[in-house]
């Protein structure tokens, strides 16, 4: 069964991938090791940036509804409750951060949202199908499952740290142990603990123990998170119990279910390449995180995001296929920053309580200056200038020509630009008052005009919402527009 792309791995990053191709159009198979989706809560955090791409493939509503703030922390000395504090750097909505604020919600319920969309765009997982051998050449790459042979023009690994396509292709990964100590995460569900806290015993006999509630289930569900000064943690449902009876004031009858758990010693690992021949890594295939500052997750759904309308443009508009070069180019660098602000923050103290999280963690900043794809071609910027390369900021737009939605003029026609971004498109942002619209323009191309906040000139956002040309001369556009398979 040939197909145009094989994802291998269903969490968040093929999962994320996959929506995009299907909006695509693209051909492609999932295909998951294990027999259902990952039921733990291990990654919770969905940053500000992440929200804008769930926002992107029609699902941040369902993902608000299922989700919460995170909620203040509480250190406690035994049975004493201490002091409130916040470990997030709160703040309001604004026009170009539509959604400002680390949002929670469980890793299972993030990817139960995520494949319900893949399957309202037609596509599946095909769970139960791991792989047992890579094999590539110039034209393709073929796949062994236990139900067979595939065969695809490229396949995508996003199947995690221990990555079989990573191995199988050979590509080294080096990396370095965060903290020698090691920890648990568990889901369990608990009786007679207040869900107005996230609450913490950073000095609890045998090593810290923190106690989160948890969205999207029931009102006694919580993900428990402790850290061994020595030993290894028992995974068994008792050994559970007896970390909350020993670290916490709560007895062990008042955890009625635990429902997932893991041991693990936290990690950072960077492959050495991200692109072998016609095979990809994305997310943990390509870099494993500490825990601290909730960016594993996160960058590889951002992985997904830079990678599928890549393979959109060169598989379905005739684009080069030299345009792929530039995932890796673009992502190993981002990854590789974003690993050491996970490490730096999990050692800051223990499991990273103790240091903010805010513009740093929010990938709101993350681009791509430089790079291969990131074309300024206006003179006099300063730094702080919203740049070819830079994530394209939300703001208040009307249609290119100046008129509204319904050709009545700008007043009551104002809209979010986010709302011309979203889905498969580049979008052309005419930044300004005084620039004509340019003529010719492809019909799969948005338009949009911003007159605050975005300079002046000609913006071609990008397919993933950066900004891919900036320039004062529309002829610029179309030679930009060719490189990408534009008509």
């Amino acid at each position: 069964m040939h197909t145009e792309v094989l994802i291998v791995g269903a969490g968040p990053t093929g999962l994320t991938l996959a929506c995009d191709l299907a909006r695509r159009g693209v051909r492609f198979r999932l295909l998951e090791q294990a027999p259902g989706l990952f039921p733990g809560s291990r990654g919770k955090g969905l940053q500000p940036r992440t929200q804008e791409v769930l926002d992107d493939l029609g699902v941040i509503g369902a993902v608000h509804s299922a989700g919460s703030r995170y909620p203040l922390m509480r250190s406690w000395q035994g049975a004493e409750p201490g002091p409130e504090w916040d470990l997030i750097e709160r703040r309001p909505a604004e026009d170009g951060v539509p959604h400002p604020e680390l949002w929670m919600l469980p890793q299972w319920r993030t990817q139960e949202i995520l494949h319900a969309r893949l399957v309202e765009l037609g596509g599946r997982v095909e769970f139960g199908s791991g792989v047992l051998a890579v094999r590539q050449d110039a034209d393709g790459v073929e796949v062994d499952t236990a139900a067979g042979t595939a065969t695809a023009d490229y396949l995508v690994a996003a199947d995690g740290g221990r990555s079989t396509v990573r191995r199988a292709v050979g590509i080294p990964m080096a990396g370095e142990t965060v903290d020698p100590k090691a920890a648990l995460v568990a889901d369990v569900r608990i009786e007679g603990l207040s869900r107005d806290n996230w609450h913490v015993w950073q000095h609890a006999p045998g090593g810290a123990a923190l106690l989160c509630p948890m969205p999207g289930g029931t009102a006694q569900d919580f993900q428990l998170f402790a850290q061994y000064e020595e030993g290894e943690p028992d995974t068994s449902a008792e050994g559970v119990r007896r970390i909350v009876a020993e670290r916490t004031p709560l007895p062990a009858s008042a955890v009625t279910e635990v429902r997932w758990v893991s041991g693990f010693r936290p990690r950072a690992a960077l492959a050495d390449r991200f692109r072998l021949g016609r095979v990809f890594l994305a997310g943990d295939a390509a870099h494993v995180h500490s825990p601290a500052g909730g960016q594993g997750l996160n960058t590889g759904v951002q992985d997904a995001y830079n990678l599928g309308w890549k393979l959109g443009r060169v598989l379905r508009h005739g684009a080069p296929e030299a345009l792929l070069d530039s995932y890796e180019l673009e992502r190993l660098p981002v990854a590789a920053d974003v690993l050491e602000i996970s490490t730096s923050l999990h050692r800051a103290g223990a499991v990273g309580v103790s240091a903010k999280r805010g513009a740093h963690t929010e990938q709101l900043g993350v681009g791509y200056r430089g790079g291969p794809l990131s074309d300024e071609r206006r003179p006099g910027l300063a730094e702080n200038d919203l740049q070819a390369g830079d994530r394209a900021p939300d703001a208040l737009c009307t249609d290119a020509d100046g008129s509204g939605i319904d050709g009545s003029g700008t007043d009551g026609g104002a809209r979010r630009l986010f709302d011309v971004l979203r889905g498969p498109h580049a979008t052309l942002v005419v930044a300004g008052r005084t620039l004509p619209v340019p003529a010719d323009l492809p019909a799969e191309l948005g338009t949009a005009r911003v007159e605050e906040g975005w300079g002046e000139g000609y913006l071609l956002v990008r397919p993933d919402g950066h900004i891919g040309l900036a320039t004062l001369d529309a002829a610029d556009l179309g030679p930009y527009l060719a490189a990408l398979g534009a008509a």
